[in-house]
């Protein structure tokens, strides 16, 4: 793949920094010998090498494999993709997800590798909608992306204190575990919030110590990987024994409620949150060695490995879950726990929640990094509040004030979990829609937009990248639709999805904020100009 030619021939007199980590895209001679490739590729997009760039292909890598930790996103999920479709429906969605996950992954990358900058998402956006809708794309998808992620972190934190407080009742304790009860829910709270300090606080260490972080989670994620693929399906055979294979492949159910089809298409309500999130290589791009292509290939790999190495995961699940009427009997406010504790026993289960648990701090810990970066990004563009001091970064150059307000904020929404049990359930609803709209949207403007921008990129699909482009779009919109559809029918007060209306909301947001904002003070159209130039040229 031909290397880009990363120029700027525009004149700088119509461009203006709003921040001092924005470049005029211009460098003298002495800057440009001084600069290494990443820098002076940075510099024609428009920004200041600020952040620290030690990161390689391995942390590039990790930092979307652990993002999307494909094993506890189908653990998690798992009886409600049973319940939407049966056990065939599941594994076929699943399918049918990666393959359309990989087409995603591929476009997404290919954008990655001509506009390699931290908060990716948006930036990708911006550039996808071109000089007449570029800054109304930045503006919508920075909204969603900040909320998609920080909502993660959060919900994340919920997850990890239900494996825990699900010992109640495996250990048959005398303290209530159902969520309509404020007790239980306070604990929740509590464990939750301890989650958060503990996972977030390992995003202050030096970059260095960092990269053993990124080893630590991949590390976690495959031992759980290999220790259900061995250890469980030995310990059910011993116990309750396995499923049969009509079980398995051809079974259906219906536990939503919902008209059959309907029905079926709601599995992919649970395979499409399972493989999302793996634009994380993007945001760390900055920070990244050859970040124009080392980038690109952590997001389309770690996209390829996470779906590959789930597949046999979720039809070991199906062979290794008991009966489903014993299944949606289980108690615990995370159903594995029970369901491990039937097959490992009471004190095998134990190790291998402290496992889930692990894993699940090092997934947060990774989409922290994510996370902070897309906020600091923003807040370098200057559209947040007391931008300055957001996007600041610390002596080791790392962006510290942007991971203390995406702590904050997840703080605030775990906050959520006190006043009802639908108050927060209804947030995190919302966590995987605006991303994988985002994807669509990104898309869209790539196909119908600027479809001959960016063909240079180190990693380009070549003439299949409009074709697959437009599959990815239509693929995307059609998970969006899923996603906006409630889990439950009839559809009450208490089974209602209330992503449409929380999504909604957040696009009205980032829409009035666009109107609102001066061209001149956040994503310029003549800045957006400029780097269109520099990757064209």
């Amino acid at each position: 793949m031909a290397a880009t030619k990363v120029t700027s021939s525009a004149s700088s007199s119509a461009v203006q920094r709003n921040n001092p980590l924005q470049s005029d895209f211009e460098n003298s001679a002495e800057d440009a010998a001084s600069m290494d490739s990443d820098e002076r590729y940075l510099q024609a997009l428009g920004y200041k090498q600020s952040l620290h760039r030690q990161w390689k292909l391995f942390e590039s890598f990790s930092s979307s494999f652990a993002a999307l930790y494909f094993v506890g996103g189908i653990r998690v999920t798992f009886s409600i993709g049973v319940g939407a479709g049966g056990p065939a429906a599941y594994w076929s969605s699943y399918v049918v997800t990666c393959i359309f996950v990989f087409i995603t992954a591929a476009v997404l990358a290919e954008i990655c590798s001509a506009l390699p900058a931290a908060g990716s998402i948006y930036f990708w956006a911006a550039e996808s909608g071109g000089r007449k809708y570029g800054r109304l794309f930045g503006f919508i998808v920075a909204w969603w992306s900040t909320t998609a992620w920080t909502t993660f972190v959060a919900s994340n934190c919920q997850a990890a204190a239900n494996f825990l407080l699900s010992e109640i009742t495996v250990f048959n304790l005398s303290y209530p575990t159902d969520t309509t009860d404020i007790k239980f829910r306070a604990v929740q709270w509590i464990v939750a919030e301890i989650f958060l300090f503990i996972s977030i606080g390992m995003n202050y260490l030096d970059p260095k110590v960092y990269k053993a972080i990124f080893r630590i989670a991949t590390g976690i994620i495959m031992l759980d990987f290999f220790l259900n693929i061995i250890w469980l399906p030995i310990a059910v055979s011993k116990s309750y024994g396995f499923q049969d294979a009509k079980f398995v492949f051809t079974q259906t159910y219906n536990e939503t409620g919902a008209p059959p089809v309907w029905n079926w298409m709601l599995s992919y309500f649970v395979t499409a949150g399972v493989l999302v999130g793996f634009e994380a290589s993007g945001h760390i791009s900055e920070e990244t060695q050859n970040a124009s292509l080392t980038a690109a290939r952590g997001i389309f790999s770690s996209a390829l490995a996470s779906g590959l190495l789930g597949f046999p995961v979720v039809i070991l699940f199906l062979f290794c879950t008991p009966s489903l009427d014993t299944l949606y009997s289980l108690a615990a406010p995370q159903p594995f726990v029970s369901l491990y504790a039937l097959a490992l026993g009471q004190g095998g289960q134990v190790f291998m929640i402290v496992i889930c648990i692990l894993g699940l701090i090092f997934n947060t810990t990774v989409a922290g990094v994510a996370s902070s970066r897309l906020i600091w990004a923003v807040a370098r563009d200057g559209v947040l509040p007391f931008s300055g001091w957001i996007s600041a970064v610390s002596e080791k150059r790392e962006p510290r004030n942007a991971i203390i307000v995406m702590h904050t904020v997840a703080a605030l929404l775990l906050c959520t979990i006190l006043p009802s049990p639908v108050a927060f359930t209804s947030l995190v609803s919302a966590a995987g829609v605006p991303t994988i709209t985002a994807y669509a949207l990104v898309c869209f403007g790539r196909t119908f937009i600027t479809p001959n921008h960016f063909k240079h990129a180190r990693w380009s699909l070549g003439r299949w990248s409009r074709p697959l482009t437009f599959v990815a779009m239509v693929w995307n919109l059609y998970l969006a639709g899923v996603l906006f559809s409630p889990l439950e029918f009839p559809v009450t007060s208490d089974t209602f999805n209330y992503s449409p209306v929380i999504f909604g909301s957040i696009t009205i947001f980032g829409v009035v904020s666009w109107w609102i904002t001066p061209d001149e003070k956040w994503l310029p159209s003549a800045r957006l100009g400029k780097v269109h130039d520099a990757v064209e040229e």
